[in-house]
């Protein structure tokens, strides 16, 4: 076998590992930011959507892209991308590249994906990969760059022992192996304690979060979960059990090891808030494995799976090879039976497909149908006939609307019980997986669409489903399943008016006058204007934002102009659950609302240049202006590209000030009147777009935010004041100078003076 060399790194690698609640996605998450551009990769569709939700709340929507297999957002020019870590798109370069839970690189399925970006994915400057402990002796060897990091876990985790159901603390999540199970152990939560949330990795992520937002809310005090909390899912529990020690992976039964245990079990107790596991009798945890579990202490990881990515399309034989070619290493295990490779072998073996996938484009094709993903979970054979049919429609080109149209004809059905919600979903995962391939679908921005709102439609139902199944009606702040908005009742008919009155028509108008005018798009329920597009959204002055005439919440003071935070209006009808999910929401709302001002701007930002990335910040921090002066030795410092580069943007390095002349138009001048309204709230602010002000009691800076520079004992609108002081450096009369600044002509000679005095200086 030929010695196998790792990857030598040119950048910086970090591999940080250790326990549960050490804040590694976090701190990953965090050190992203600092990057002008990075990528995630995370181990669950679920858990990437918690993130991109975290990150874009910071940055705005317009900046990150989220990238499943089922679900792609993907703005014009995103700087930042949370994936899965299958979907990552490893040819898009980025400053910073991360891998959470790298130790699943030891699971029989998808273990050499993780395997493959831990040798192969890495940031332009820095890449980290986070994990558990034991696998820090295999990291040495895939990663052997890494500066390796540990971080002590933030709260305690103790062993609670056994415990009979209706004796569990509120705050627990109880974690079953099976659906059967989970639906039992939900059912009787029901009965003994009023009901619980529902969480399975088969949920779409509308119905997840629905789910979550109850229990977060305290609207139950109980989760059911299967082991899809284990990866990072952030709850708040208290306490974590066990029904069973046992799980079914596919292949057969097996008992669950010690770190898959300590995984799940790590779920209680976030941030610094103690938590506790245990069991649901009769099952029984060993005392050893509890105090391993409790000490993070296990046996290192001595091998992971692997399986070459460089394939070969030459020939059906030359691809089976490349996909069967033992490891180049001893720490490698070689993949066992994966359902793609099963799927393939099964195909070749038909004499139809066989004909068509002899080699070249017919044969990747094949391939890339074999990679679908048994969302369904069913019989080999039916997954492999589906497969067929995929793949011989794909070899005529492109799916056409009619054949998509057959295969999702069922979705607008809401009826049946939630395990027939569940089918449901899951095979509309498997068409929304289709139609994100490349190529795959003819009219693929509607069917994405279309699919994207069948599952909205579906998540709701079984949301609903969940909750009438499983959370008693009569239980303490039981939510509707649907929330709807409240609209004003109309009018009652005055008992004392005749009909037949000649002025009962007049009397009916005056009656009805004030009624609400149904808008378009009007959103029928808290849930779906928490998924509405930000189109659906408006910013007016006052700083309030609201869909048509409701309005929703206000800006407010955050960490700087440029992020405000967003404070929710009383809101009586709301519940509690959906209050988080609008709140998140309408802040990703403000930073795109920020970030769309600044746009203008982003070239520069992303400059390999320092100087010209440092202009971009001092221009954002003043919402678009900044003193000349104060950025004297950063323009100074500008190499004869720079210049060029800058010249060539739309920033205006004036005699008195650098600025975007664009964000001086009306609409500009409004939103940044906005933003610093909600930044100083207790300011008084003028109307802004007039030539010149009294400075009053605001500071230069805040002058700066609205698009003013203060000169002597006036604040000049920046775009006049360029004019007038071009035109004094030019030697021009102080009548022609000043005439386009609507100044009293007692006031000429100080501001002539004061313009001067300016240009000396600058």
């Amino acid at each position: 076998m030929l010695a196998f060399v790792p990857l030598l790194d040119a950048t910086q690698s970090v591999a940080l590992l250790g326990p549960t609640n050490t804040g590694k996605t976090h701190r990953a998450v965090e050190r992203m930011l600092e990057h002008g551009s990075g990528m995630i990769g995370l181990p669950l569709r679920l858990l990437a959507r918690e993130v991109y939700d975290r990150v874009s709340a910071r940055v705005g929507e317009d900046r990150v892209a989220l990238v499943t297999g089922e679900e792609k957002r993907v703005p014009r020019r995103p700087d930042y991308w949370v994936c899965t870590t299958e979907a990552m798109p490893l040819t898009q370069e980025v400053d910073f590249l991360a891998v959470d839970e790298v130790q699943l690189a030891t699971h029989d399925e998808r273990g050499h994906v993780f395997t493959d970006r831990l040798l192969h994915a890495r940031g332009r400057v820095e890449s980290w990969f986070m994990g558990s402990s034991a696998m820090r002796s295999l990291m040495e060897r895939l990663v052997p760059a890494a500066k390796h990091q540990e971080h002590p876990r933030l709260s305690r985790l103790s062993f609670a022992g056994s415990s009979k159901l209706q004796k569990l603390p509120p705050r627990s999540a109880v974690v079953a192996f099976s659906v059967p199970e989970l639906y039992q152990l939900a059912g009787r939560l029901r009965a003994l304690r009023g009901g619980a949330a529902v969480v399975l990795g088969a949920l779409s992520p509308r119905a997840r979060n629905a789910q979550v937002a109850m229990f977060q809310a305290g609207e139950v005090d109980y989760l059911v979960a299967t082991d899809a909390i284990g990866m990072g899912l952030n709850l708040d529990v208290s306490h974590v059990a066990f029904a069973s020690l046992r799980k079914f992976d596919g292949h057969h039964a097996r008992a669950l090891s010690d770190p898959e245990l300590s995984q799940i079990a790590g779920r209680a107790g976030r941030y610094l808030r103690d938590g506790s596991f245990g069991t649901l009798s009769p099952a029984e945890l060993p005392h050893e494995v509890a105090e391993r579990i409790e000490q993070h202490y296990f046996e290192p990881i001595k091998r992971v799976r692997y399986r070459n990515s460089a394939l070969d399309f030459t020939s059906t034989d030359a691809l089976l090879n490349a996909l069967t070619a033992p490891p180049p290493a001893s720490h490698l295990a070689p993949v066992a039976s994966a359902l793609d490779l099963s799927s393939l072998r099964a195909l070749l073996a038909d004499a139809e497909v066989a004909a068509r996938a002899r080699r070249g484009e017919p044969l990747e094709l094949l391939w890339r149908v074999c990679e679908v993903p048994d969302f369904r979970h069913i019989l080999f054979e039916v997954h492999v006939q589906l497969l067929r049919e995929l793949y011989l429609a794909l070899s005529e080109g492109p799916l056409r609307d009619d054949f998509m149209a057959r295969q999702t004809r069922d979705f607008h059905d809401h009826h049946g019980d939630v395990d027939a919600l569940l089918a449901r979903t899951a095979r509309l995962r498997t068409w929304a997986f289709v139609a994100h391939r490349a190529g795959w679908v003819k009219n693929a921005g509607h069917w994405r669409e279309k699919l994207a709102t069948l599952e909205d439609g579906l998540s709701d139902a079984l949301h609903t489903g969940l909750v009438d199944s499983f959370v008693e009606r009569r239980s303490r702040g039981r939510p509707a399943p649907k929330h709807k908005l409240q609209t004003a009742a109309p009018p009652e008919p005055d008992p004392r008016f005749d009909p037949h009155h000649p002025f009962a028509r007049l009397l009916h108008l005056r009656a009805h006058v004030h009624e609400p005018v149904p808008e378009p798009d009007a959103p029928s329920t808290w849930e779906e204007l928490v998924d509405a597009p930000h189109e659906r959204f408006a910013l007016n002055e006052a700083g309030v934002i609201h869909v048509g005439s409701l309005a929703l919440a206000r800006l407010s003071r955050g960490a700087s102009l440029t992020q405000p935070e967003v404070r929710l209006l009383d809101l009586d009808d709301i519940p509690a659950g959906v209050r988080s999910q609008l709140q998140r929401r309408l802040l990703a709302f403000a930073r795109d609302t920020t970030g769309r001002l600044l746009a203008s701007l982003q070239s520069l930002r992303h400059s390999g240049r320092s100087p010209l990335r440092a202009i971009a910040y001092q221009l954002e921090q003043g919402l678009g202006s900044a003193r000349r002066h104060a950025l004297a030795s950063t323009l100074s410092a500008l190499a004869e590209d720079d210049r060029q580069v800058l010249n060539a943007s739309v920033v205006e390095p004036g005699r008195l000030a650098v600025y975007v002349p664009e964000l001086l138009e009306p609409d500009a001048l409004s939103l940044r009147l906005t933003l610093v309204r909600a930044f100083e709230p207790t300011t008084k602010l003028p109307p802004v777009g007039r030539a010149t002000f009294d400075p009053q009691h605001l500071s230069e800076q805040t002058w700066l935010a609205l698009g003013y520079v203060v000169l002597g004992r006036r604040a000049f609108r920046l775009d006049l004041a360029e004019r007038v002081a071009a035109l004094f450096a030019e030697g021009a009369p102080e009548q022609k100078a000043l005439a386009c600044l609507s100044l009293p002509k007692r006031e000429w000679p100080d501001a002539s003076r004061t313009f001067k005095s300016a240009l000396s200086t600058a």
